[in-house]
C-alpha cells in the first residue's frame, strides 16, 4: 500500500505514525524539509496548528496516570507521541478519582470506548482557538472522516459537549 503525497512515516516511540500534511502545508514540507528535517518539519507544523496529522493505526493502550506514548488516560485525555492531549469538544466523567460509583462506571466506559475509537483507524487532530489548557495539555479535536470522535461519545451517553466554562457534575445530588 503506497503512502499519499505529503505524508511522512515516523517511528514515534514504539509505534508507527504517519503524519499527513494537506494542501499548502504538504507542498511547504516537501520543498523546504525534503532532505534535512522531514519529521521535525511535520511535527512543528502539527503542533503549531498548520497541519492536520493522521494517525495511521498507532495502537493506543491505557495509561491512567503519568506520561505515556499513544495511550488513553480517560474519556477525554490521551497521550500521543509524548504529548498530552485534551479532547477539546467534550467533557467525560473522571476516573481518577471518580466522585461516585456512577461516575466511575461511566468514566471507565468512556475510556474504553475512546481507546476502541482510536484503534479503529486513522484519526486527524483538529485545532480550536486555544492551543492548550491551564494544565498544559494540547487542546485538539479527534476527527475521522470529518466526524468528531468526541461527539460519538456524547451520542453514546459517555460524555457531554464542552464549550468552555464550569463543568457539570456526573454524580447525582445528595
Amino acid at each position: 500500500m503506497g503512502m499519499a503525497a505529503g505524508c511522512v512515516n515516523v517511528a514515534a516511540k514504539m509505534a508507527s505514525v504517519v503524519l499527513c500534511l494537506h494542501g499548502e502545508s504538504a507542498k511547504f514540507n516537501r520543498m523546504k524539509y525534503h532532505a534535512i528535517y522531514p519529521v521535525f518539519g511535520a511535527l512543528m507544523l502539527v503542533f503549531l496548528g498548520h497541519a492536520t496529522p493522521a494517525l495511521a493505526r498507532a495502537p493506543f493502550s491505557l495509561c491512567h496516570q503519568g506520561g505515556g506514548v499513544n495511550c488513553v488516560v480517560d474519556g477525554d485525555t490521551i497521550w500521543l507521541a509524548g504529548n498530552k492531549i485534551r479532547v477539546a469538544d467534550i467533557d467525560a466523567p473522571e476516573t481518577h478519582p471518580a466522585r461516585c460509583p456512577r461516575e466511575a462506571e461511566l468514566g471507565r466506559a468512556a475510556t474504553l470506548r475512546l481507546q476502541a475509537l482510536l484503534n479503529a483507524g486513522a484519526v486527524q487532530l483538529g485545532t480550536i482557538t486555544r492551543d492548550q489548557d491551564r494544565y498544559g495539555r494540547k487542546l485538539r479535536l479527534l476527527l475521522r472522516d470529518g466526524q468528531s470522535l468526541g461527539m460519538i461519545l456524547v451520542r453514546e451517553g459517555l460524555a457531554r459537549p464542552y464549550q468552555g466554562g464550569r463543568r457539570q457534575p456526573w454524580c447525582p445530588a445528595p
